[in-house]
This record gives structure tokens, sequence and C-alpha cells, in this order.
């Protein structure tokens, strides 16, 4: 009986414990599968432009798996609790609240449209919260959005007061505001690293 009791509690851990890679592919714990944009990898120094001054890219851009331009979905890493929702045009994006091993986490997926969820969901990394952008889309807000951003939080993004135009953005990111690497570090895991480190 003891035995079951540990069987059972092992197994209770390794769920809870579950990462996985947010993309539709034949593995989603194969990292290898992974593509990022060619300007996509964590801490690549983005150059200033009009309104956003020069700072350090703060997570990973990840390339559409497949050629599937009408509903590529994208997944949640992790079981988690939705926390913000912006939902408008090329810079919509979702932030969700993980933990999981006494590890708090946040994860945030910008560049994306279709979304599936509103603030105080639960999610889980089975079901899709959102889309790549589709043709018609990409048409209208440029090529370059053919990805999508992901962020691993190690602080909780900055609060906001929701706004009528944005009801449901309660939080933002740290990314405009990581000019060296202390701050990356501070704010934010790498993702290749940390799918690395967790799944398992």
């Amino acid at each position: 009986m003891m035995q079951l009791l540990y069987i059972i509690a092992f197994l209770s851990l390794s769920i809870k414990s579950q990462v996985f890679l947010p993309i539709e592919i034949s593995d989603r714990k194969d990292i290898s599968k992974l593509k990022l944009s060619e300007i996509g990898a964590f801490g690549l120094v983005r150059k200033p432009r009009l309104n956003i001054p020069e700072h350090l890219h703060t997570g990973i851009d990840i390339k559409r798996p497949n050629k599937n331009f009408s509903d590529e979905p994208i997944f949640p890493i992790a079981k988690g609790k939705v926390i913000s929702v912006r939902n408008d045009g090329p810079y919509a994006n979702i932030i969700i609240e993980h933990e999981f091993d006494n590890l708090k986490f946040w994860t945030l997926y910008e560049h994306i449209s279709g979304i599936k969820v509103k603030v105080n969901d639960f999610v889980n990394p089975n079901s899709a919260i959102a889309r790549f952008m589709n043709k018609e889309e990409l048409n209208k807000n440029g090529w370059q959005f053919d990805h999508f951003h992901l962020e691993v939080l190690k602080v909780k993004p900055m609060p906001l007061k929701p706004i009528k135009d944005y009801p449901e953005r309660f939080f933002k990111s740290y990314s405009l505001v990581c000019y060296n690497d202390h701050d990356l570090n501070k704010y934010y895991y790498n993702p290749l690293e940390f799918f690395q480190k967790h799944i398992k």
C-alpha cells in the first residue's frame, strides 16, 4: 500500500511539472524542432526605432512550424492561469501565471491572433490559447509578424490599470526596459534554457 502511495505521489509530481513546446508538432518535447526567426534569439540587441530605445530581446521569436496559414495553433507551455489579455492587432498578447515544483513563473505570447481565452481562465498545454496570424492578417500587419514572441519571466509582470480599449490588459512585461545583461537576467529566463531544464 505504501509503495502504491509513493507511485501515485511521484506520478502527480511528474504531471504537475510537465512543460511542453508551445507549437503543434509530432513531439512537443523535441526542442530540436523549435525554429526561430533570423533575429529571434534571446538577448539580441534590438536597434532603436520611433519612440522605442535600443534594448535587448527578452524572449524568442518562434517560426510557424507548418504551412498552415489559416489556424496554426499556439499552446501554453504548462498549466496556469491567464492574468492578462491584450487583443488588438499585431501586438496582441496573453500573459499566464504558472507554478509547480515550488517554481513560480510567467509566460507571455505576443504577435498572436484568434485569442481563445480570457482573464482568470485556467489553461493547460493540450488546449490552444491562440493561433499564428493568418495570411489576411499578415498582409494587413506585415509579414515580419509571421512568428510569435515567447517570454518566460522570473518576476511578476508590471501591473497596469485597464482602459476602455484594453479591458483585460492588467499587466505588461519588461520587454522595453532591458538595456543590459543584468536587466535581462533579473527579469527573464532564456526560454531555450528553460525548456532544456524542464522538458523531461
